[in-house]
């Protein structure tokens, strides 16, 4: 049985339709002191598949409710799915006597999951946080099925080096195109200083591809550079459309054709599902 966390309701459903498996019916509700709650009360299956997206702390620990609620009501065998994974790039202590908010949080999430299901976390040692089996999925090949099919001689850029394997398996799939990537330097969580590829984007349309899109700054820089070389359209992908705040006016503000999304994060631009690469993850598993 599917069991949808508040941010992940559609993708759920999806994710139903592609494992043929009954979608459970759950309440969220808040206590007046603030406290989150999350119940299955239909609940009825041997396995849970617990999807939800931790955009959010509450979205944390309405995770963990869910998984001991689905204990709870008998669920012998427990698949946490964890589309987008929040605290992700907290992964490494940067300063003497800060936390790896990433492995406290795994950790967490590990404690009701038998088994755990990542969409292209932050980096792929973050399953090494989790006291439970971890599967990876790689959704950057389905962001190429929403663009559009006339691009002129198209170029896939990311906006570091260390997104370019994203990049490359767009123009895979899309099936055309050159790929280079952009040189960023982070200043600060919020600063950040990219400066132009060698590429030449003259009257080509441009692929900017990245593993996240939170608050569009780095994105929203890299469309003015590709702007001033005269490129012809520019499009922004990604697999995790967080768009956190002023995210969305900035890339509109900076002239994007469109922007490109998965269900990881459901948002007005998820114009693509990653349930088949789930449902493909959890079949092999219960194959193997």
């Amino acid at each position: 049985m599917i069991v949808p966390g508040a941010s992940s309701q559609a993708l759920a459903a999806a994710l139903a339709d592609e494992l043929d498996e009954p979608l459970s019916a759950v309440e969220y509700d808040r206590f007046p002191d603030g406290e989150t709650f999350a119940a299955v009360p239909e609940f009825d299956a041997d396995r849970a598949v617990v999807v939800a997206t931790t955009d959010s702390n509450d979205a944390w620990i309405e995770l963990l409710q869910l998984q001991d609620a689905v204990r709870e009501a008998g669920a012998a065998e427990v698949v946490t799915v964890i589309p987008y994974m929040g605290y992700a790039r907290q992964d490494k202590a940067f300063e003497p006597g800060q936390p790896v908010s990433a492995r406290a949080v795994a950790k967490a999430a590990a404690t009701g999951a038998d088994r755990v299901v990542l969409v292209n976390p932050h980096e792929d040692s973050i399953a090494d946080f989790f006291d439970a089996h971890v599967t990876i999925c790689d959704a950057a090949g389905v962001l190429a099925e929403p663009l559009p099919d006339d691009l002129v001689d198209p170029l896939f850029l990311s906006p570091d080096s260390g997104a370019v394997e994203l990049a490359e398996a767009t123009r895979d799939a899309y099936g055309t195109g050159e790929t280079d990537y952009f040189e960023k330097v982070r200043h600060s969580g919020t600063d950040v200083e990219i400066t132009p590829s060698d590429a030449e984007p003259a009257g080509r349309d441009v692929v900017i591809v990245d593993d996240i899109i939170a608050t569009g700054s780095t994105m929203s820089q890299a469309v003015g550079h590709l702007d001033k070389g005269g490129a012809a359209r520019v499009f922004a992908t990604c697999v995790h459309p967080l768009l956190a705040r002023d995210a969305r006016t900035k890339l509109e503000r900076a002239g994007i054709e469109r922007i490109v999304g998965t269900d990881t994060v459901e948002r007005d631009v998820s114009a693509v599902s990653v349930a088949p690469l789930i449902a493909a993850a959890i079949d092999a598993v219960d194959s193997a």
